[in-house]
């Protein structure tokens, strides 16, 4: 792929995640998260991360929230995973997933959490493998393949998201800055994860309503082809 196509596919998408941002309305994060996967398959992980990091910086700037630094990190480092990911390459997510999780059950706070809370980070732990020999299916109009592959990859990039926030909350202490005890983290903690499921199953069905049929359109374009064969 040509650098300039390079560039116009990532400000492109880099605006989607952006507009995204400011459409979105319940649950505990934003729109963006539904485009992650498809980020990360076409741009790959090192112009997929670019994107979303532009996107979601320009949109925090442009409507702060008192959460931005969640965001800004979790959402580029859940497309980086899928483009990982896509390009059938398992290792660097497992150990970004190993580091993460470690540490997060090595801290006073994950220990006494309750476990059901990161039971969809777990599960995305075990499916990584599983994720990457699948991802070739990604590349290929066959609907059966191709739609099992984007589902699993979509749950992991979800997944990844929170995992990132989590880390960042507990491990890296930046609960210290909005919340005054472990109770009051505790509260907020089991309120996202709650939603957090809701948001992994509707990311889910995004991926087999919408996703599926963009990718094979995509396909018939030879983007996929092209952005493989200049990684």
């Amino acid at each position: 792929m040509r650098r300039s196509h390079q560039l116009s596919l990532t400000a492109v998408f880099a605006a989607l995640h952006a507009v995204l941002y400011f459409v979105s309305f319940g649950m505990w994060r934003n729109w963006a998260i539904y485009i992650a996967p498809i980020e990360g398959i076409i741009l790959g992980p090192n112009l997929g991360f670019l994107a979303a990091l532009i996107g979601s910086s320009v949109a925090r700037m442009a409507r702060p929230i008192d959460f931005w630094m969640f965001g800004i990190i979790a959402e580029p480092v859940s497309v980086m995973m899928a483009g990982h990911l896509a390009r059938g390459r398992w290792m660097p997510v497992l150990l970004v997933y190993a580091v993460m999780l470690l540490s997060y059950f090595a801290h006073p706070y994950g220990f006494a959490l309750p476990s059901w809370t990161v039971l969809d980070i777990l599960v995305a732990l075990f499916l990584i493998y599983p994720a990457a020999k699948l991802s070739k299916s990604l590349f290929r109009e066959e609907f059966g393949r191709l739609a099992v592959a984007l589902v699993v990859l979509s749950f992991i990039c979800v997944a990844s998201d929170s995992l990132v926030r989590v880390f960042l909350l507990v491990p890296c202490g930046l609960h210290s800055l909005f919340f005054p005890d472990f109770e009051a983290v505790s509260a907020v903690f089991v309120e996202g994860a709650a939603l957090s499921y809701v948001e992994d199953g509707v990311v889910v069905l995004v991926s087999l309503i919408a996703g599926v049929p963009l990718l094979k359109g995509i396909l018939k374009l030879g983007v996929l082809e092209k952005s493989r064969e200049a990684e």
